[in-house]
């Protein structure tokens, strides 16, 4: 059987992730992704009533012209999690191919709402919910789609795996070793394993590269919810204002600040529209999380908020905001520019359970963000996080376990998978032979 992989997006940066495999007659597409700085460094551009050549142009979602050159029926469109630049273009995208959607629960409920957002394209595919664990055939040859659970800074993600004839395809992105989650389910090295050593093994491996420069192994989530019990039971004879910012998507950073506000005696309240949408899908969906806090996401909504946290006294709230990449519209920005009812004052606290995404429109905004709480006499309490991408010591685990015939590093750009490609020549992978560096629109034929 023939077997191809398209590298369509996210081989040239942190974002815009889609990757198309062929097998024989049959296609599965691995994510449809949105690069949303590409989408900030534009004010109030708004993508839901765009065209996607437009978005193409701009570097926003990827381009699937090469599509056209594969020759089979798209099967499948498979998003490994809910993240925007994994999901964010199927509502763009994914009208083109007469195939379902298929994602754990969570990632459906988010595709849903993103589809009920777009104002320009129609969207008629099946939406098919499958759980971490589960499978489904692909076509009429012997294909097999497979989700393995993975732990990542998002529930419910999973590494795809298609199942040929010639022996599987990991589709690795993204996730971390997490053994102890706060959530969910700890990562399934025992299947991941158990698919190296079966059938044919691991044709290829397509792995994300963030932290691959990065040397020794990625702190579970557990490690960064006791770091953040340390820094808010710190603040807790402290009666002014605290404010936290995280990624809206991480439940459950969101679910221990929560926690950790009530236990310092302060009531927290979910600020922001996306702060608003994940959480609440979190709950819509089942998952543990608390049923009883307040969220607010619309502007003027969140202004009256504000306004009564104000008159109520700050020393008794703890507003979860956010903004935590200094984006130009987030909440926090806006309260760090003096546009919102509450004052910020002198030793005011600020904490950031998040890092900055390493990209120059983040790490810029962020910059101005931090720069501007400062000037209002906020104390700034950064990077109360861990990451969740694998660094190198779980990357050399991950080739162990899969031992994989052929590696194509993703999600990053050219210098990001210098620190991978090191790491697997030192496994006795060869470039050009077993290890693909490509770019966004290429085609590797590996059977």
């Amino acid at each position: 059987m023939e077997i191809e992989i398209a590298t369509i997006g996210g081989y040239e940066e942190v974002g815009r992730q889609m990757t198309a495999v062929r097998a024989g007659d049959d296609i599965v597409i691995f994510d449809m992704g949105l690069n949303l700085s590409k989408v900030l460094i534009h004010d109030n551009l708004r993508t839901e009533g765009m065209h996607s050549l437009d978005l193409i142009d701009m570097g926003a979602i990827p381009d699937d012209r090469v599509m056209s050159d594969l020759e089979g029926d798209v099967q499948a469109i498979v998003p490994s999690h809910g993240h925007l630049d994994h999901i964010g273009a199927i509502s763009k995208l994914a009208h083109r191919y007469d195939a379902p959607v298929v994602a754990t629960p969570f990632t459906c409920e988010l595709v849903r709402e993103e589809i009920e957002d777009e104002q320009k394209f129609g969207f008629d595919n099946d939406i098919v919910e499958m759980e971490a664990g589960g499978t489904m055939s692909i076509g009429d040859h012997g294909c097999e789609l497979e989700f393995v659970n993975v732990t990542h800074s998002i529930v419910q993600a999973i590494n795809p795996v298609l199942h040929t004839p010639e022996g599987a395809i990991v589709y690795g992105l993204d996730k971390r070793m997490d053994h102890t989650p706060v959530i969910g389910d700890p990562i399934d090295m025992e299947r991941f394993r158990e698919i190296g050593r079966e059938g044919n093994g691991v044709l290829c491996y397509i792995e994300d590269c963030t932290n691959a420069n990065k040397k020794g192994r990625t702190p579970s989530e557990s490690v960064a919810r006791e770091h953040l019990r340390d820094v808010l039971y710190s603040m807790e004879e402290y009666d002014g204002g605290i404010i936290a910012s995280t990624f809206s998507s991480h439940i459950a950073r969101v679910k221990s600040i929560i926690e950790f506000a009530r236990e310092i005696g302060r009531q927290p309240i979910l600020l922001g529209r996306s702060m608003e949408q994940y959480s609440g899908t979190a709950k819509q969906v089942g998952i543990d999380f608390p049923s009883d806090v307040e969220m607010v996401g619309y502007r003027q909504s969140i202004d009256q908020t504000l306004e009564r946290i104000m008159n109520d006294g700050k020393g008794n709230f703890l507003p979860v905001v956010t903004g935590h990449q200094g984006e130009p519209r987030a909440l926090l920005t806006r309260m760090a520019r003096g546009e919102t009812p509450y004052d910020l004052e002198d030793g005011d606290k600020v904490v950031f359970s998040a890092r900055i995404i390493p990209e120059p429109t983040n790490e810029g905004q962020r910059y101005q963000a931090e720069k501007l709480l400062g000037m209002q006499g906020a104390r700034v309490y950064d990077d109360v996080h861990v990451s969740g991408h694998l660094r190198q010591e779980g990357h050399y685990e991950m080739l162990d376990a899969l031992q994989p015939q052929h590696i194509i590093p993703a999600h990053q750009d050219l210098s990001g998978f210098s620190g991978y490609v090191d790491l697997c020549e030192s496994e006795g992978y060869q470039m050009g032979r077993d290890l693909h560096v490509t770019r966004n629109g290429n085609i590797i034929q590996l059977v």
